[in-house]
């Protein structure tokens, strides 16, 4: 009963969702440029493919190039504020300060200081990224066990077997709770990057069909984006399981 909760009811709620959004458009005749059907959208994704399937590989090489300087940099300041209060008392307004600028304002400084190639769209992406991660990780390393701590250190162990035996196999959990976060936005960062100045990727194709009035490529282009946010969380999550398979036994997955 709890499986059948678990995975049939969401997908019997879309079914229904798209059944009524099917009907709605044929019986009210509503215009292709206003609201395409689900038909129209298969169909699109049908002919556009290759089309779609070329942007998104500039797209994901953006959103994975991005995501990984923001996990580094963010594992790298969450560590640095763990180990000294001052660092951390500093830094830390900075890093909320950060989230409240628009991104959209920053879009174009980093284009005119960067150029129109891949650098300002992974600079968006590290400063969409960055913060899920490091404040996550940063404090699940305060609430590590200090009892497991000066056991370690009664056995003379120093400060980098500290951190590889306890602290960051304790912060797992939460550093990769950042991390599916932040997986799921680097796509979103990358496309807003492209919005502003791009060539090529979903966020540029989605800005020419969307001029032309093509709504039906335009939720061609969404699916997509919502396809490659979701494989990106999948794989967090299973690199995840493959680095702390305890995890999974915390949680109660067998």
């Amino acid at each position: 009963m709890k499986r059948y909760q678990q995975y049939i009811m969401p997908v019997l709620c879309l079914i229904v969702v798209l059944a009524v959004w099917e009907f709605s458009v044929q019986f009210f005749a509503i215009d292709l440029y206003v609201l395409p059907a689900p038909s129209d959208i298969v169909k699109a994704i049908g002919s556009e493919f290759g089309t779609l399937w070329m942007h998104s590989m500039v797209t994901l090489q953006e959103a994975v190039i991005g995501l990984l300087i923001a996990t580094v940099l963010a594992v790298l300041i969450a560590i640095l504020m763990d180990l000294n209060r001052t660092f951390r008392h500093s830094v830390f307004p900075y890093l909320v300060v950060s989230q409240t600028v628009p991104v959209m304002v920053l879009g174009p400084l980093f284009t005119m200081w960067l150029g129109f190639g891949l650098a300002p769209k992974i600079l968006m992406v590290v400063f969409m990224c960055f913060f899920p991660i490091a404040i996550a990780f940063s404090d699940a390393l305060q609430h590590v066990n200090r009892n497991q701590i000066n056991l370690l250190r009664s056995f003379g162990a120093n400060l980098l077997q500290q951190y590889l035996y306890v602290k960051i196999p304790t912060a797992a959990p939460a550093l990769f709770s950042g991390l599916k976060v932040s997986a799921t936005y680097c796509i979103g960062g990358a496309i807003v990057g492209e919005w502003l100045s791009a060539s090529a990727g979903l966020g540029y194709y989605m800005i020419r069909v969307k001029n032309g009035f093509l709504m039906d490529k335009v939720f061609a282009c969404v699916i997509m984006i919502v396809i490659w946010s979701l494989l990106l969380n999948f794989a967090v999550t299973l690199l995840e399981r493959i680095l702390f398979p305890y995890t999974r036994k915390r949680k109660g997955v067998l």
